[in-house]
């Protein structure tokens, strides 16, 4: 075997320089230089990680409202702000289509409410014949459930035999009812000297008397007027309706993100 001498001893590498930690500068565990390594590898400049592992929610986004919660969701007393508004619009909306139909079509508008009537006085009647047989109750308060259920059924198909009939049934049934209305607050109003407003109770009995005296002497006549004051108000309080919704629409846009 040859003698070769001794074997050359590999060069010592030099000493990586202060912060570059053996890599290019710009450079993060033997990434391209601008590709940006460690932590910041894969994202933007400013931009947080919410890959797995770095311990953040992926369906989290910053608010940027300033308001608290999640930015894009809203908040219950939105939620409720919002409900609320359209609920008043909706109203709004209807009470102005209903009285619209009231003063375009009044005939109309009378045979339907005929009917409503009528299907009302059959529904009231069955549920007052059941309380009758039902309920055990006082034989007197029985039979005046029983005799008031029979009144209503007959009454109820009374106004199912022609238009005719059951507005004018309709109209005597609001005149008696305005008559008893105006009486019941003439009585309270006179027996306690001490009840709040009680000069405008005073006046609203009589009104109320009254107006039940214009009905019931001229049924038809006063009808068709109640069917256009009727009309006129439902639109009056529509529009009222539909400014109150537009009004809390824009209140509700005041209210913060996620409140």
């Amino acid at each position: 075997m040859s003698d070769s001498g001794p074997e050359p001893r590999p060069s010592p590498r030099p000493a990586p320089e202060p912060g570059s930690n053996g890599m290019s500068p710009g450079t993060g565990f033997g990434s391209a230089p601008g590709s940006g390594g460690g932590a910041d590898r894969g994202h933007a400049p400013g931009t947080v990680s919410s890959g797995p592992g770095s311990g953040i929610d992926p369906g989290y986004r910053p608010a940027t409202d300033g308001g608290p919660g999640v930015s894009g969701v809203p908040g219950p007393l939105q939620g409720m702000a919002r409900n609320a508004w359209q609920a008043v619009l909706l109203i709004g909306v209807c009470a102005v289509i209903f009285g619209l139909m009231a003063l375009v079509w009044p005939s109309a508008t009378l045979a339907v409410l005929g009917i409503l009537f009528g299907i009302y006085l059959l529904v009231s009647g069955v549920m007052q014949l059941v309380a009758a047989f039902g309920t055990h109750t006082e034989t007197s308060l029985r039979v005046l459930a029983f005799i008031s259920g029979a009144l209503s059924i007959l009454l109820g198909v009374f106004c199912f035999r022609g238009a005719l009939e059951s507005v004018l049934l309709l109209a005597i049934w609001i005149g008696i009812a305005w008559l008893f209305r105006g009486i019941s607050l003439l009585a309270a109003a006179a027996s306690d000297p001490a009840m709040p407003a009680r000069g405008w109770q005073l006046f609203a009995g009589a009104v109320g008397v009254i107006a039940s005296i214009v009905v019931l002497s001229s049924p038809l006549n006063s009808i068709w007027v109640l069917t256009l004051f009727g009309g006129i108000w439902l639109i009056v309080t529509g529009v009222v309706e539909i400014i109150t919704a537009l009004r809390l629409r824009s209140h509700a846009k005041q209210i913060p993100q996620g409140v």
